[in-house]
């Protein structure tokens, strides 16, 4: 049996750790060592936030009653030896609930009142606003405690039908799937809009996020949710009853909240235990398993090697008694062999070359500007060689020689100063395009569009006509990130011809990557704003939300468009300001060296032996700097023992194949 997917994550977190040592000692190297300018130091700062703060978020979709908290329990806390998350009869998770950690914080509960849906802040605005949630510390030593707090997430509270309709949790239009009403007239709805758990796991420590969420009423009422958490999931496991199959509740969630099929959802058949029958063969019940999994993939098309049939109840239990034969039996091994054979590889790979583009990056200016130290060491060790036995005279003719070669470099400040301003010009054309305020224009002409149709039927063209208008702004930042990379490799080139430099401009960032995000959006997106979400995109709040959530996400993508731009503008100008640094100091240097020679002879061979330590200093340097590389580079390409790399295909090992 292979490992599970809980040891591939830890595998993964330990993998990236291990990538943020050998950054650290790099990172160190350089500081240390003055080779790293701010704006390289900046870049290698982002990097390690990356590695450090990247979540891997996998999120679990169902309706109530479908064992989906048991499977979260048998997948990732089997360890603790029970149950971690409420897993009882009947409806248990009542909000969506995330399970991560962030380090420095305590364990905690931390809940958001339903009641804040009648604001319209949305979620990421009030994660923001620690007021707004109450907390219940959690006791990671008691597990009768711990259990207990987390009961917390299924209180539900009383409501009138007027509160329950502007909570989300009634519809006029739609009465039969209006939740049922007690001798009051009240409805009853959950006590919490959401909930997060702070909680030391080291799979969570090492950057997993669990994404509990509950039945299709609470979905639908929550628009982040389906907007903004789910489409951010890595991976979506949608889970559903081997006994019932796909109802009319689960093909709604499937159709209306989780979108066509993509290579990130896996369809689950839970409870395979409640169809063994005493009365008939173990080939019958294998048998009707088969053919539920079959019917399942064609009524939500996906392929069938996607659909995985097990026991969750009876792989918590086999996995907390060790059952090695009862963990074969539940088939979750299946479930977990295919999440990590695909989603884990695509994580690695995406941090792969990340380090690997940054580790280049650096060894290629780290070289500049070693290089550049050396040559201007090699012409000064050559000038004083050749006053070995010169006259005062001599010594006199190269110090004003060397007053006239600065004079003649300080020439270039001119010239500098012209090219940052043209520089400075196209920076700000090219990012103006890019900014939160042109963003926030384009959406307001969009929701105009949408509000001069009749019940917002023209919601779908306009949100397509906006994803069309933002893709032109990030393609035309491409072509005048082209034009400033163009400008700046001809103004370098001559700079290094008349004056000495060793500049050298670095590939600008892709903006495809971020048309590529814009596009995940839109189809995404799309779906909320046909005809059957015409009704509730004619509510103000409804539509405010929506307003709102989409802003939130554009933003994203904008803003790491536009601080990738911006970065790679500020190495450029950052690498020219280093090296002017370092010519004048080199000016200074020779000027220091030839007036010590003038007032007294024995220095020259002393300055000699001084040039040529400090020249195999920097050998050494250069030499090390490329070992550290080297190790970053080395660490980024391990393979990991756990983590099945992804095939040429890119196509998942077959279900058949694996039973």
């Amino acid at each position: 049996m292979s490992t599970s997917f809980a040891s591939s994550v830890d595998e993964l977190g330990q993998w990236r750790q291990s990538i943020g040592r050998r950054l650290d000692e790099y990172s160190r190297f350089l500081t240390d060592n003055d080779l790293a300018d701010p704006a390289a130091s900046e870049a290698l700062d982002a990097l390690r936030r990356n590695l450090v703060g990247e979540k891997l978020v996998v999120a679990f979709v169902a309706e109530f009653s479908r064992g989906k908290s048991e499977l979260i329990n048998a997948i990732f806390f089997s360890d603790t030896g029970r149950r971690v998350l409420p897993a009882t009869p009947g409806r248990t998770t009542m909000c969506p609930v995330e399970l991560g950690y962030e380090a420095g914080e305590a364990p905690a509960l931390a809940l958001l009142p339903i009641a804040t849906r009648l604001e319209g802040l949305s979620l990421a605005e009030l994660r923001g606003q620690p007021k707004a949630w109450g907390h219940i510390p959690l006791d990671i030593q008691s597990p009768d405690q711990l259990t207990e707090a987390l009961r917390e997430v299924m209180r539900t509270q009383w409501v009138s039908v007027d509160d329950a309709r502007a909570l989300g949790f009634w519809s006029d239009d739609n009465g039969e799937d209006n939740p049922p009403t007690n001798d009051a007239g009240e409805v009853e709805v959950p006590a919490w809009r959401h909930a997060m758990i702070n909680y030391p796991h080291p799979l969570l420590q090492r950057g997993l996020v669990v994404l509990d969420t509950p039945g299709l009423n609470a979905i639908g009422a929550e628009p982040e949710l389906t907007l903004s958490l789910l489409p951010a999931a890595h991976a979506i496991v949608f889970i559903l009853g081997a006994d019932t199959g796909v109802t009319k509740s689960d093909m709604t969630i499937w159709r209306d909240h989780l979108g066509s099929p993509s290579s990130s959802a896996f369809v689950v058949l839970n409870k395979i235990d409640a169809l063994l029958d005493p009365l008939a063969t173990v080939e019958h019940v294998q048998a009707q398993i088969e053919q539920q999994r079959q019917s399942t993939a064609r009524t939500l098309d996906v392929a069938s090697e996607r659909v995985f049939p097990l026991s969750a109840r009876q792989a918590l239990a086999a996995r907390i008694d060790g059952d090695a034969a009862g963990l074969a039996q539940s088939r979750l091994p299946f479930l977990e062999e295919a999440l990590g054979a695909q989603l884990l590889p695509q994580r690695r790979e995406a941090f792969q070359q990340t380090v690997m583009e940054s580790a280049q990056r650096m060894e290629a200016q780290v070289n500049r500007r070693l290089g550049d130290r050396r040559r201007q060491m090699a012409e000064q060790v050559l000038e004083l060689r050749g006053l070995r036995g010169k006259s005062g005279a001599k010594v006199r003719m190269m110090l004003e020689r060397v007053q006239a070669e600065t004079a003649e470099f300080e020439q270039c400040t001119a010239r500098l100063q012209a090219m940052r301003m043209v520089h400075s010009r196209m920076l700000k054309n090219a990012l103006l395009d890019l900014t939160s305020d042109r963003l926030r224009q384009e959406v307001i002409e969009m929701q105009n569009a949408m509000t001069a149709s009749l019940l917002h039927l023209g919601a779908k063209k306009a949100f397509i006509a906006l994803c069309g208008r933002l893709r032109e702004l990030l393609e035309a930042a491409q072509v005048r990130g082209t034009e400033i990379h163009d400008m700046l490799g001809a103004s370098f080139a001559k700079l290094n011809a008349e004056f000495g430099f060793s500049l050298a401009i670095t590939p600008m960032p892709d903006m495809g990557r971020f048309v590529n995000d814009l596009t995940l959006i839109q189809r995404n997106y799309v779906q909320y704003l046909g005809l059957t979400q015409a009704l509730r995109l004619s509510q103000p709040k409804f539509m405010e939300q929506f307003r709102r959530m989409l802003v939130s996400k554009l933003r994203v993508v904008f803003e790491n468009a536009s601080g990738e731009f911006e970065l790679w503008n500020k190495t450029a100008s950052a690498q020219v300001d280093s090296q002017l640094r370092e010519r004048r100091r080199g000016f200074r240097r020779r000027r220091e060296a030839l007036e010590r020679i003038q007032s007294a002879a024995g220095d020259l061979e002393q300055r000699l032996a001084e040039l040529e330590a400090q020249d195999a200093q920097l050998q050494q340097l250069q030499a090390r700097s490329t070992e550290l590389g080297n190790r970053l580079k080395q660490q980024a390409q391990r393979e990991l023992t756990g983590v099945a790399s992804t095939s040429p295909s890119g196509a998942m090992p077959l279900y058949a194949a694996q039973a």
